[in-house]
């Protein structure tokens, strides 16, 4: 496996870095506090920026306007992203929209794509995914309770969700819905259907809050429901009854984006540790940094991050050569091992940089109560483990 930089991404990763660093971090106080609303022109026009650099929407083909990039390369470009909280939104490539864009292309229909896609890529939009239900565990997705009845050229939609990321503002939601409740297979009774927002019926409850903070725009967690919401047969996004089989497919490259991305995390925050520990004195002349404890937590937070790189990395690499499904142990193993390296090298920040730490005057605090949740969606810990121990002891078995 072999993961070098191209001197051409070398020089992509510079100008990406920079940006981040000169154009987000700057404006990144207003998120921790919750003002996103009141930067929304300033995000608009660092939005402009990128597209002039022509780095926008770097997770896709040229074709559709993107970079060409492979998923390794392009973990690259999501690690530097992922050291601001508005990294990929200023560069079109945040979740959910990334993987809504992923599906449109590949399933769209001509109209979909005209209508729902493009706006999406050129960034006039936002987009959402509704699939998890307050009322169902979200570790088994094939158990839903919200139903598209078809009725003549309509579908009707009926159920709850929540955790739909970025719900507020969002001018569609991508449903997964049953249509076909009597399918043996269970993994062939759900659909994925677009949704308008402004469609009758569709209403956006509440914005959860996440550890005491409901968030808005993109950086928040809708609770929506389908009251006899009726859309076109014709919003019916690829074949009917195929909404897990799309679902499979946007997860595996997903999970590659979001690992990177809290890689991304874990590098600001250690970035911030290590100049935390050399800068604070415990007494005149002697920082925090000659402490053998500290210097423990900053030796395992180095080691963690760069293994966690290492195997997301090679995770990415099988995808790009042998596909999503001979990749799944692999996936599943970054998924529960990062989300555990961003879970300690946060806490590990916070507790270096003591009161300070815990307060939103650094971005510390708000990455560790929006990202513990890292644990949990896009399949807990548990059903990973789960996965990679049944895979070694199959092999196993014979011996």
């Amino acid at each position: 496996m072999d993961f070098s930089i191209s001197p051409e991404l070398e020089s992509t990763l510079d100008i990406v870095e920079t940006f981040v660093a000169e154009e987000l971090h700057p404006l990144e106080d207003h998120v921790v506090h919750g003002h996103w609303d009141v930067i929304q022109s300033e995000l608009d026009k660092r939005r402009d920026r990128v597209k002039e650099l022509g780095l926008w929407t770097p997770h896709l083909d040229e074709q559709w306007g993107g970079m060409g990039l492979s998923l390794v390369e392009f973990g690259h470009v999501a690690e530097a992203l992922g050291r601001s909280p508005l990294g990929h939104y200023a560069f079109n490539c945040q979740a959910p929209d990334a993987g809504n864009m992923e599906i449109l292309t590949e399933y769209g229909t001509d109209w979909q794509k005209e209508r729902f896609l493009e706006p999406l890529l050129d960034g006039d939009t936002r987009s959402c995914f509704a699939m998890t239900e307050p009322d169902n565990a979200g570790s088994n997705p094939t158990m839903l309770d919200t139903t598209a009845r078809r009725d003549g050229d309509e579908f009707v939609i009926n159920g709850r969700k929540w955790f739909t990321s970025g719900a507020d503002g969002a001018d569609f939601a991508i449903v997964m819905a049953v249509t076909d409740p009597d399918a043996e297979d269970r993994y062939s009774r759900a659909s994925q259907i677009i949704v308008p927002a402004d469609a009758d019926g569709f209403e956006l409850e509440r914005n959860i809050s996440v550890m005491g903070e409901s968030g808005s725009g993109y950086l928040s967690h809708g609770e929506v429901t389908f009251d006899d919401c009726r859309v076109p047969a014709e919003n019916l996004l690829g074949p009917a009854e195929g909404g897990f089989a799309i679902a499979q497919e946007r997860l595996g490259p997903g999970r590659i984006h979001h690992c990177m991305r809290w890689i991304g995390i874990c590098e600001r925050a250690f970035d911030l540790m290590c100049r935390r520990a050399n800068q604070r004195e415990v007494y005149p002349g002697s920082p925090l940094g000659d402490r053998q404890m500290v210097q423990e937590k900053i030796a395992d937070s180095r080691a963690d991050i760069d293994a966690a790189r290492l195997m997301t990395l090679q995770a990415a690499w099988q995808i790009d050569r042998k596909g999503t499904r001979a990749a799944r142990v692999d996936i599943s193993k970054i998924k529960y091992f990062v989300a555990g390296v961003l879970q300690d090298v946060l806490d590990r920040a916070i507790q270096i940089h003591g009161a300070l730490g815990v307060t939103d005057d650094t971005p510390l605090a708000f990455w560790y109560r929006h990202e513990r949740g890292a644990r949990i969606y896009d399949g807990p810990d548990e059903v990973h483990k789960r996965v990679v121990a049944k895979k070694s002891l199959k092999e196993r078995a014979s011996d």
